[in-house]
């Protein structure tokens, strides 16, 4: 008798232990580890008790602590407590396909997959797999929603992702009051620390890590969901999403299957090295345009900026045939693709009954031109001179009656258009943007979105998509918001690791910040000739504008390097980088290279390796800052040398400075 109650006791005693030391068995089964196909990134899930939560290692040094993931729904709740996992299921694979636009030409990257279901263990038992996947210079995780008995439909309220970083590392990032916005901000460099609580970010945002580790935040396929920013709280990043317009807490609304975008982090030692990754494009689908001949990047003309500048003429300037003949010609003379009809003194090329160039009327028509506008005979000069035509509208102009508008630009001989004030990236203005895309390359249009969001790699999917603006460009530099170099450099380090950036380039009125001065029309920008050349080889766009007006081009030292250069690429390499400060980019077209740099508010000396060219002899082309730049910013040196790829040269950049190369087989 005695002998069982001591023994029930003893039992009664160890039981809690052995009790949590199943538990922890059980919780170790759940933890599920994905590496690069190099080993240096390694991802962790681990299924706890209260959520989900992930990990991320860099060399073998903790880089995002572990970091709670969650989603919300209406009426059914939160998806994230009381879950299952099932059978994880891993698979390896290989990126290899090409771009028809895009920052290279062939693109070949291994990666390592995992997808783990998991389920809620009550209620409807809904279920969603989190899809990883690991490449060498980044991991990217998604949520899948499968057809399911018990679930059919949903309406997201929140996506509770977070990232919750090691220690206080820096942060480059844009902050912005709302959702509703053109995404143009200037970008700040603060400590996570720093960073106010509840303030919104937008991506990409760049972290810095001590010991120079580096990761990126954005997205990939931004397809019928909600577009993403970060937002502070309780020291942790937590992603949030943009609300629908006319239902504020509501952020998604879908019928399963479903998947969100992928979340991606970029990761290196090296900064240059999240400019050449590939990652956004290799996570989207492949080409949905079957025939892609009639695609065709190029430079543009766009009078708009320089404040539609005609000479002395014996024509009253207006929008015309005449007016847009005298840029037609411009293009013709300089090998510029695309001429753009805009419009005139603040008002568009077509037919609105609102005022200016931001609103439309209720018997706007973007298919009837205004009374001095005859579409057929710009288009048909155009064509004798070997230029496209393309347009400026406003969306609302187009949207929704996209196959009329469209059918009559494709009947008139129209190539594309740049679409504008968008101004958000809700659900629903992410699909119309998507709809836009397809019913433009359904009639071989392509397009240029202003006033958007950040691209997310659809022009993989949609190669019709040649750039868009969403950061903060040389237009602002007409109603005094000056941009400087330093702000170049943090574009180059934020928002253009998303992708193709159009900026306004082609300033040829450059200044010191001390000589600058406010200029609607003939407007000046801040830095150096060389550094405004080189803008064109740093900034990835499909799409370059070039939109001074001709005699600001023409017999100017530099312009001869902007005739012929190329849009697309082959292959591209970050030379040399450092965050804030410099950027080295080369970029190859077929046998010949460019090479671009700009420097921030520093002067500095920079080491240039040819180590990048292959075998051979070459002559480089190169354009550098005159020693007078500080008196006459537009001033420049430019010589050919004979090079090997075993040859280094130092180049000097002045203050706001820059330097273009362009080389060839000798």
């Amino acid at each position: 008798m005695f002998n069982r109650i001591r023994y029930m006791l003893s039992v009664r005693s160890w039981l809690p232990v052995l009790i949590l030391m199943i538990s922890v068995q059980v919780h170790a089964q759940k933890k599920i580890e994905l590496s690069s196909p190099d080993g240096n990134i390694q991802f962790k899930f681990l299924f706890t008790d209260s959520l989900p939560v992930y990990s991320v290692a860099y060399n073998g040094n903790t880089i995002i602590e572990p970091s709670s993931l969650s989603l919300s729904f209406n009426q059914s709740g939160i998806f994230g407590k009381a879950l299952k996992i099932g059978k994880a299921l891993h698979s390896s694979g290989v990126d290899d396909y090409e771009l028809v636009v895009g920052k290279t030409k062939k693109v070949y990257d291994n990666y390592n997959e995992v997808s783990i279901p998991l389920e809620e263990s009550t209620g409807d038992k809904r279920l969603i797999n989190l899809v990883v996947r690991a490449f060498n210079d980044g991991v990217a995780f998604r949520y899948e929603m499968p057809q399911q008995k018990n679930w059919s439909s949903c309406e997201l309220t929140s996506e509770n992702t977070t990232f919750h970083f090691n220690g206080n590392p820096m942060v480059l990032t844009g902050f912005l009051p709302d959702y509703t916005s053109a995404h143009e901000s200037r970008h700040t460099w603060l400590s996570l620390n720093d960073i106010k609580e509840d303030t919104l970010m937008d991506m990409p945002t760049l972290i810095e890590f001590p010991g120079k580790v580096y990761m990126a935040i954005t997205e990939a396929e931004l397809v019928d969901y909600a577009g993403m920013y970060l937002i502070k709280k309780d020291g942790i990043f937590e992603s949030s999403l943009s609300p629908l317009p006319d239902q504020p807490n509501i952020k998604v609304k879908a019928t399963l299957p479903h998947k969100s975008p992928w979340r991606v982090m970029l990761i290196s030692n090296r900064p240059g090295a999240l400019i050449e990754s590939n990652i956004i494009t290799s996570l989207n689908e492949p080409c949905a345009i079957k025939d892609v001949s009639w695609i065709k990047p190029g430079t543009s003309d766009f009078h708009w900026w320089n404040g539609d500048i005609l000479p002395d003429t014996t024509f009253p300037p207006q929008e015309d045939f005449l007016f847009n003949k005298y840029y037609i010609d411009f293009c013709s003379r300089n090998h510029i693709t695309y001429h753009s009809v805009i419009g005139y003194g603040g008002y568009p090329w077509y037919t609105s009954d609102a005022e200016g160039y931001g609103v439309i009327g209720l018997h706007t028509d973007v298919t009837k031109p205004i009374p001095t506008i005859d579409m057929d005979q710009i288009c048909e000069y155009a064509k004798s001179k070997n230029v496209d035509i393309r347009f400026w509208v406003h969306w609302q102009a187009i949207y929704p009656d996209l196959e009329r508008s469209f059918s009559q630009f494709e009947k008139w001989g129209v190539k594309g258009m740049m679409v504008d004030f968008l101004n958000r990236d809700d659900q629903e203005m992410v699909n119309i943007q998507t709809e836009i895309l397809q019913v433009a390359a359904k009639h071989h249009l392509h397009i240029q979105f202003h006033g958007a969001y950040k691209p997310t790699g659809l022009s993989r999917t949609y190669p019709n998509e040649f750039t868009r603006e969403g950061t903060l460009n040389y237009e602002n530099d007409k109603w005094g918001n000056v941009i400087t170099p330093d702000d170049d450099l943090g574009v180059v380090f934020t928002r253009m690791l998303s992708g193709p950036t159009d900026y306004h380039l082609g300033g040829f009125r450059a200044v010191s910040p001390s000589k600058y001065k406010i200029q609607y029309t003939k407007p000046l920008v801040v830095g150096t000739r060389c550094h405004m050349l080189a803008m064109y080889v740093v900034l990835e766009s499909y799409l370059q504008m070039i939109c001074d007006y001709p005699a600001a081009y023409e017999g100017q030292p530099g312009f001869e390097f902007l005739k012929d250069i190329p849009t697309t690429w082959d292959e591209t390499k970050v030379l040399d980088a450092e965050v804030n400060n410099y950027v080295v980019i080369a970029r190859r077209k077929d046998n010949d290279w460019y090479v671009g740099s700009i420097t921030n508010h520093d002067t500095r000396a920079l080491k240039i390796n040819f180590n990048f060219l292959s075998e051979g002899k070459y002559r480089a082309e190169i354009y550098t800052d005159a020693d007078d730049t500080d008196v006459n910013a537009n001033d420049l040196n430019k010589k050919t040398i004979n090079i090997t790829n075993k040859d280094v040269t130092t180049i000097k950049l002045s203050a706001g400075g820059g330097m273009v190369m362009h080389i060839y087989k000798s």
